[in-house]
């Protein structure tokens, strides 16, 4: 019985370091990540903090209404304080009521909101929209030589957002690729121009 309790006690214990071990890991990994991201990105440290700050706050609300987190589909992306609103909702008063929370959130300067007036897409709608966003990534990087951490892509239902600090001629030239994409229906512009 004691040997048993023992064995226990140690499998208990190695499972705890291997976790705490691999939250470091995540945590040194993640830090690094994010090192590289802002080092590409014009906006600044602050910013970057708070953009991540407010994202956090609005899904949370989201997540923390029963009738948003059962029915709706929201995604958050904010960028130097633009926050961008995608997803569907089943009735306007749910897309109008996250849009209220949003702008309540410290931090917001301009909201976007696309949230479509329906159900929520289906699994295999969204695994296309992953998959679009990886081409116009791809494409980016390809055609314009613009740096991948400059623009964020964001695509919901064929639609792609791109949101970024960008000059006129880098919009431009980004905007020209990403129409060229097969799959992407429309091109929504929603930079912060640095000229």
């Amino acid at each position: 019985m004691m040997t048993l309790r023992c064995t226990s006690i140690i499998a208990t214990l190695l499972i705890s370091i291997a976790l705490l071990t691999s939250c470091v890991a995540t945590l040194v990994g993640t830090t690094a990540v994010t090192a590289v991201d802002v080092a590409h990105d014009r906006r600044t440290v602050g910013s970057y903090i708070d953009d991540g700050a407010v994202e956090i706050k609005i899904r949370e609300y989201v997540v923390r209404d029963p009738e948003l987190r059962k029915n709706a589909h929201i995604s958050v992306t904010s960028l130097n304080g633009i926050v961008l609103l995608t997803g569907e909702a089943p009735t306007m008063e749910l897309r109008n009521k996250v849009q209220a929370a949003a702008k309540k959130v410290s931090g917001v300067r301009q909201l976007v909101n696309e949230v479509r007036v329906a159900g929520k897409t289906a699994l295999f709608s969204r695994a296309n929209d992953t998959w679009l966003t990886s081409k116009v990534k791809t494409r980016l990087i390809k055609d314009t030589g613009l740096d991948a951490n400059r623009i964020k892509v964001v695509s919901e239902y064929g639609n792609v957002y791109l949101l970024g600090v960008v000059t006129r001629a880098e919009g431009a030239a980004a905007t020209d690729a990403v129409r060229r994409v097969g799959g992407v229906v429309r091109v929504v512009k929603v930079f912060e121009y640095t000229d």
